[in-house]
């Protein structure tokens, strides 16, 4: 027998809100937290839009002597583990230190420090350097400082597998658990590259909304006028936690986690195959860990980028996966309010699926006003839905053709 998992904790930090309550309340009510880049001058940029964390001070969660010791990524991670295990009522002690993990992961890591380092380097030397450059920009350094800070002595790793990162870091957790490897993970993900080269990466590849005249309604998944995705910045983490050791401290339970499916598109670089072959694969596989049927899924949390193409393949492969029952399930993206965390949209989307969960209510897809005739399932358009929700799953789509899914279950 396999033990079972719950989510006891949640912690999220985006656009919309600093804070598990505030940014669900935002969810709900279909608050747009896309608006014009403020990090740097992006003047000359063809992509002028972002969705920023607005009004974060890494103070008011991080030593001011340690701040400068880690990239905006870490900082994220470390406000939402604490927002996490504030919520799940968990300080992890020398006595259950060993069974308590972190699995944090980055799909990018650190590019604000990279390039502000590499401007000292250019126009400084060498000996301008910081000394705190490496462990402020590697992917791990997300779990390593949260490990260090909470005392957790158990498994400790990271992922970085593009926009599926923090799916992967929350699934493996689950796994960890399961195989009796720990009894606590803090697991999720954090992102922060709304730099200029970020930015303008992504824009060189024709893959970010133009839309900037009008970010309130830039991200706009399924309809027939969206250009691109939104990039976006902040965390998600969630507390999971094996049932009888959450039980045993009188822990809140969230939700259970019950399935977890991984897939490879084996196609392109970027862009996925036209049949949806990987993500039809990957729910399929989900739902045979879960061991339940296409049919009982109330839910969907879509990958949902806002993407001409992403958005129809997606589609396309729930249709197969879900057959009749895809023209009845609710199905949103709350991309369309975040923009697209990249690394941490995984597992902030994960959280956001556990509180609807919770709540019972499907958050919306906002900006939704003509709806792509290939896109034409029922999205959840521009309201939050009370509705039942038993069961409900989480896709995440990385570059190279990554995937993953999880699906949670109401707990009883």
């Amino acid at each position: 027998m396999q033990r079972r998992v719950v989510v006891t904790g949640v912690g999220l930090l985006t656009s919309v809100g600093i804070g598990t309550k505030p940014v669900w309340e935002a969810i709900k009510s279909g608050t747009n937290g896309i608006g014009p880049i403020t990090a740097f001058d992006a003047t000359d940029f063809n992509c002028r839009i972002a969705g920023e964390v607005k009004g974060f001070n890494p103070g008011d969660y991080i030593e001011k002597k340690e701040i400068k010791k880690m990239g905006r990524f870490i900082q994220f991670a470390i406000a939402a583990s604490e927002f996490a295990l504030e919520g799940a009522g968990l300080k992890p002690n020398p006595e259950t230190a060993e069974r308590t993990g972190v699995y944090i992961g980055s799909g990018i890591g650190g590019f604000e420090v990279i390039e502000r380092e590499h401007r000292n380097l250019l126009e400084k030397g060498p000996s301008r350097i910081s000394p705190f450059f490496i462990p402020a920009t590697i992917i791990n350094l997300a779990s390593g400082y949260v490990s260090i800070r909470t005392g957790a002595k158990g498994p400790n790793s990271a992922t970085a597998t593009a926009c599926t990162t923090s799916a992967h870091a929350v699934g493996d957790s689950f796994r960890l658990i399961q195989h009796d490897d720990a009894d606590v993970m803090i697991c999720g993900g954090a992102e922060a590259c709304i730099t200029p080269l970020g930015v303008g990466g992504f824009a060189a590849m024709r893959a970010l909304s133009q839309r900037n005249d009008d970010p309130e309604h830039a991200c706009r998944p399924w309809d027939v006028s969206r250009d691109g995705f939104i990039i976006g910045e902040g965390a998600g983490i969630l507390v999971l936690e094996e049932l009888e050791h959450a039980k045993g401290r009188g822990a809140p339970i969230l939700a259970e986690i019950v399935g977890y499916g991984m897939s490879g598109d084996a196609y392109h670089i970027t862009s996925p195959a036209e049949d949806g072959d990987g993500a039809y694969r990957v729910m399929r596989n989900s739902l045979r860990d879960a061991k339940i049927e296409a049919h009982q899924i109330d839910y969907i949390n879509a990958h949902g980028t806002s993407t001409p193409l992403g958005d129809r393949i997606e589609t396309t492969a729930i249709k197969r996966v879900f057959g009749d029952h895809a023209r009845t399930v609710a199905v949103s993206s709350t991309k369309s309010m975040t923009g697209h965390l990249l690394g941490g949209a995984g597992g902030l989307e994960a959280g956001i699926t556990v509180l609807a969960i919770c709540d019972q209510i499907a958050p919306p897809t906002i900006n939704l006003e003509v709806p792509d005739p290939d896109c034409d399932l029922d999205y959840v358009p521009n309201h939050a839905r009370p509705m039942k929700i038993d069961y409900a799953l989480t896709n995440s789509f990385g570059f190279g053709g990554t995937n993953g899914c999880l699906i949670f279950k109401k707990y009883e």
